[in-house]
């Protein structure tokens, strides 16, 4: 398919065609050289902000009945503060996501993580629900401007062979996060009691804002993205590190195969909804927010779920909500050794049949099948966390693989927004449902529309990305 002009596109820059050029020449080099010392450090630095997304995402639900308990909140009320932390992600993804186009992937990474690390400390200091659902709001900012940032930086120094196998691996860090915070929350309520613990567990997330200090002056910029901005030299320079420590392993460097030039265009936002990249937008986005309503639907609930309709003690509730989030790293983990054989098309697909399955189980278990309440959320918790990370996970690099280079962070950060967005809506929507007597079933009903949607939407709308390159593919 051929991206055909638009009048609400750019026109070509003056002297595109040289930095063109520099762009296709920087890609060529970067493709064909295999993953060494120089990812891991880089996917060492990025990950942090990957799993305190995990991190942040499950320490707010497991503490929730804490937070309601200790405030004396309505669970309405609370679903608000979680609502918030989401609300402030989205509004971070979309503002710095455009801007991070503008100065760079390193100072937009860097700084979200050290406003996201202080708001979090501050968080644990709160004095009252409404400071709590502030510091929350503001923190957001940074967590989902920096998630979308850093993804989109490690797939531009991924090859492109590797490319899906090495990127799953670093989304693996969600995963981990997700497994992480229920033990972290046992620990700390075991040694400072319900009411204290809530508050040890944010003040964990105060740490980010040491390794955003470190990446502000060792984060290497993203060298397309130098490329692109006419600053070849910088460019040629980071790509001679990369090749230098692969050469320093004996290995034998191939020449460069030749990647197609990108259009010499300057950034625009709405770029996005215009040519070959308005299907592509409108296939993720749809992606993004349904794989997200799922799993913040379930995630966030899931361990108030397993107190209230499952009669299960807290300290089993961390324990099998800690399970889930094993489990789903365990499944990010597997998808990396298949993506770049199976292809990312089909992986989402099966990620979607498999929440399918897990939204069906709670649907029809309880209320059809008349089995036990807390065997059939840990069934549809298990299979949903499994599938959501299946999907997740992907998704991150599938997003980053469908644009170009001049506006591959902020159409990331965009489709990042539909999660943000989704994770806004669902907990409320699911805490709606609660709050007015609905059970098990009621809720899984919801997650199962959802499910279905975005199995056709990918059947239909999405596009194979796998052993091409980034150039290739953004055409």
């Amino acid at each position: 398919m051929v991206n055909r002009p638009h009048d609400d596109v750019a026109a070509p820059s003056p002297g595109g065609v040289a930095v063109a050029g520099a762009v296709a020449r920087i890609a060529g080099r970067l493709d064909r050289i295999p993953p060494n010392r120089f990812h891991v450090r880089l996917a060492t630095l990025l990950g942090t902000g990957t799993f305190f997304d995990g991190f942040d995402a499950i320490s707010v639900a497991v503490v929730l009945t804490a937070i309601v308990a200790y405030f004396h909140i309505s669970i309405g009320a609370a679903s608000l503060i979680v609502s918030a932390g989401y609300l402030g992600q989205l509004v971070g993804a979309l503002v710095v996501g455009a801007l991070s186009e503008r100065v760079g992937r390193r100072p937009a990474f860097a700084g979200c993580l050290i406003g996201f690390g202080v708001l979090s400390l501050l968080a644990a200091l709160s004095w009252s629900s409404t400071s709590l659902l502030v510091f929350r709001l503001l923190q957001g900012i940074g967590l989902g401007a920096e998630v979308p940032v850093a993804a989109t930086l490690m797939n531009e120094y991924l090859s492109t062979r590797r490319r899906g196998r090495v990127g799953m691996f670093y989304q693996s860090l969600f995963g981990w996060g997700l497994f992480v915070a229920p033990l972290v929350t046992l620990l700390f309520v075991g040694a400072a009691g319900p009411s204290a613990g809530w508050r040890w567990l944010f003040a964990v997330g105060a740490l980010p804002a040491l390794v955003g200090l470190y990446a502000w002056v060792k984060l290497p910029e993203s060298a397309r993205w130098l490329a692109g901005q006419g600053r070849i030299t910088e460019a040629e320079t980071l790509v001679d590190q990369v090749e230098a420590v692969a050469r320093r392993r004996q290995v034998v460097l191939a020449e460069p195969e030749a990647v197609p030039q990108a259009d010499s265009r300057d950034f625009r936002p709405s770029e996005l909804l215009h040519g070959v990249y308005r299907v592509r937008t409108i296939m993720l986005w749809a992606a993004w927010f349904l794989a997200s309503f799922i799993n913040y639907g379930c995630t966030v609930w899931l361990p108030t779920l397993f107190i209230r309709l499952g009669g299960a003690a807290p300290s089993t509730s961390l324990l099998l909500t800690a399970l889930v989030g094993l489990l789903a790293a365990v499944c990010v983990l597997t998808a990396g050794l298949v993506i770049d054989r199976v292809g990312r098309r089909r992986l989402l697909m099966t990620s979607f049949a498999i929440m399918l399955l897990g939204a069906a189980i709670g649907s029809l278990g309880v209320g059809v099948l008349a089995w036990p309440t807390l065997p059939v959320l840990v069934a549809a918790g298990l299979a949903i966390g499994s599938g959501a990370s299946l999907a997740l996970g992907p998704l991150w690099i599938y997003t980053a693989e469908l644009y170009p280079t001049r506006m591959r962070s902020w159409a990331t950060s965009a489709a990042s927004g539909m999660n943000r967005a989704a994770s806004i809506v669902s907990p409320v929507a699911i805490g709606a449902v609660i709050s007015a007597g609905g059970g098990v079933s009621a809720i899984f009903s919801i997650l199962l529309v959802c499910a279905l949607l975005g199995l056709v939407v990918l059947a239909t709308m999405a596009v194979e990305t796998s052993h091409r390159s980034l150039e290739d593919i953004a055409r």
